[in-house]
């Protein structure tokens, strides 16, 4: 039996990096993006839509059909808070409407890390569920994302899993995302466990690779099946000669959102003074 998967903001980053990780042959990926998707390639089965997150017509199109959401579409970045409101959650809102009103049973959301991301590290892994403390107007979102996945799971009855994404690139770009950074193909893995995990309600797990550094739990992302292939110490040495170890005190060292905690990220205080 063939299953139909629709990934939305699937030309985004993640979206890009997950489209041949999750092909397969008795599987297609339905995708959805305002940007330009590339054409299906030799053995793909994908379909293209071309669609916003922000379109309750283009979104129940979207989900009629399909057995699972892969919500990835949305502002991946600060932005003001209009924005923010208009597609992170206003957006969510939308897809897991169209995935109710087309019986979808299951949704997977990208929230964040900086949904905790005043959490101050400490002696033990920054734990699963932990209470939302987020760092800005985009964490802000990701907090409302789990709580509107809460509520369609509770109320409606539909699977969510909000994974808590550390930073999914094709390897860390500074020191602190050797602690937080979650290998593509280790992506594709707890996507997938997320996919065949039977029954599992509403849950919250965080989304890194088993690195040497990791300072948040796997427990949770482990109880649904994941298993991480992968650790960010194999770029450990390139990348400290090549930047330096930051402050011991500062804040990427320090904070689950690094320096998305400092005034830098005061989204509403640049707004106040434009």
């Amino acid at each position: 039996m063939t299953e139909r998967i629709l990934i939305t903001g699937a030309a985004g980053g993640v979206g890009t990096l997950m489209r041949p990780r999750l092909a397969a042959a008795d599987r297609v990926l339905r995708l959805l993006d305002i940007g330009e998707l590339p054409a299906a390639g030799e053995g793909e089965r994908v379909e293209l839509l071309t669609g916003s997150v922000t379109d309750q017509a283009a979104m129940d199109a979207a989900c009629a059909g399909v057995d699972a959401v892969i919500h990835l579409g949305g502002h991946s970045l600060e932005q003001p808070w209009k924005d923010i409101l208009a597609v992170n959650i206003d957006g969510t809102h939308t897809v897991l409407e169209a995935a109710r009103r087309n019986g979808v049973k299951r949704v997977i959301l990208a929230s964040s890390n900086h949904a905790a991301g005043f959490h101050r590290r400490g002696a033990e892994d920054t734990p699963d569920y932990a209470f939302p403390r987020p760092d800005t107007y985009y964490g802000v979102s990701k907090v409302a994302v789990e709580a509107l996945g809460a509520l369609y799971s509770d109320r409606y009855g539909l699977d969510v899993i909000a994974v808590r994404i550390g930073s999914c690139f094709e390897k860390p770009r500074d020191v602190r995302m050797l602690s937080t950074w979650l290998s593509p193909g280790d992506c594709a893995r707890i996507l997938e466990a997320c996919l065949a995990t039977p029954s599992p309600g509403f849950r919250v797990i965080w989304g890194v690779s088993d690195n040497t550094r990791r300072w948040v739990s796997l427990d949770e992302a482990k109880a649904l099946g994941y298993q991480s292939e992968d650790n960010s110490e194999q770029f450990a040495e390139e990348i400290i000669a090549e930047q330096g170890m930051p402050a011991a005190d500062g804040p990427e060292l320090n904070y689950v959102g690094g320096v998305w905690v400092t005034s830098a990220w005061d989204t509403a205080v640049k707004e106040a003074v434009q």
